[in-house]
């Protein structure tokens, strides 16, 4: 069975296995969800991920999450953008994620990047999600 928001997925079983105090969660792979995986390793959201082969054409990702003294790093993640209602956003309507601690994904035409990088490349897109 396909799913419907694969990102949605992903952002979903971090935010559980956070809860569950998981040191890793395993996703299915695709390259949204390793672009968006970059963007929270280069931020230090998560510790990293690696790329696995499960079986000839079948990828996995398995992301080592990142707690600091016991508390998980993410407080909050949400999706913004979702299939049913995508979200725009030119670069100088962007808010900023509790006054600049949170952060933005951004899908632009350069590529996936934090509201951070996109502000300085001064290029706008659809808002992904947000992370705290």
């Amino acid at each position: 069975m396909s799913m419907s928001d694969p990102l949605g997925d992903m952002l979903t079983r971090i935010r559980n296995a956070q809860q569950a105090r998981k040191t890793s969660v395993v996703s299915p792979s695709s390259r949204l969800r390793l672009n968006v995986l970059n963007v929270l390793k280069s931020e230090g959201y998560i510790r990293g991920f690696e790329e696995l082969d499960v079986r000839p054409g079948v990828r996995e990702i398995r992301i080592e999450l990142k707690y600091h003294d016991g508390a998980p790093v993410i407080n909050e993640i949400s999706r913004v953008s979702k299939p049913g209602r995508r979200v725009y956003s030119r670069i100088k309507e962007l808010p900023q994620v509790y006054n600049g601690l949170g952060i933005s994904i951004l899908s632009t035409p350069r590529g996936v990047m934090s509201d951070h990088e996109a502000r300085a490349a001064n290029v706008g897109g659809e808002v992904l999600c947000r992370v705290f």
